[in-house]
């Protein structure tokens, strides 16, 4: 039970995580307006208005980043080819997911007029993709050593 929790938690991060690098490859196609209902910062959108590389080029590398963690969630899942340092950048993966959500959440909490619901629906978005990541693996770890001990 608990191995099919975890792996559940990871896919469910992976389709996140891709999901996202799609919603971010979409802006090369659908444009400038795109980037900035994606809260791009305003350099990204500017260069999307000029038609710089800077916004393709600044979106294929963070969907790289984003579909990368996919593949890692996938592969701590036993889904995947199995990658290098899965525990260790699946951890990291988890914890900078947490870090991201928390962030805007602890100043909203301390100033709201700053926030705006947007960005604090992304945070607690990540912060549960975070835990997705840190608790599948956890629970899926556990199991194989459940396994191995019998």
């Amino acid at each position: 039970m608990q191995a099919k929790f975890g792996i559940g938690a990871l896919i469910l991060a992976a389709v996140i995580a891709i999901l996202t690098a799609i919603a971010h490859l979409s802006c090369i196609v659908l444009g400038p307006e795109c980037y900035s209902i994606q809260m791009a910062p305003e350099s990204i959108v500017e260069s999307a208005k000029a038609g710089t590389l800077l916004a393709p080029l600044g979106t294929v590398f963070v969907a790289f980043i984003f579909i990368s963690f996919g593949l890692y969630a996938l592969s701590a899942a036993k889904l995947f080819y199995p990658l290098p340092k899965v525990k260790l950048i699946v951890h990291l993966i988890g914890f900078a997911c947490v870090i991201r959500g928390v962030l805007p959440i602890q100043l909203w909490l301390r100033k709201p007029e700053k926030i705006t619901e947007p960005v604090l629906y992304v945070g607690i978005v990540w912060l549960v993709v975070g835990i997705l990541y840190l608790l599948g693996h956890r629970l899926l770890a556990k199991s194989q050593a459940r396994t191995k001990s019998l």
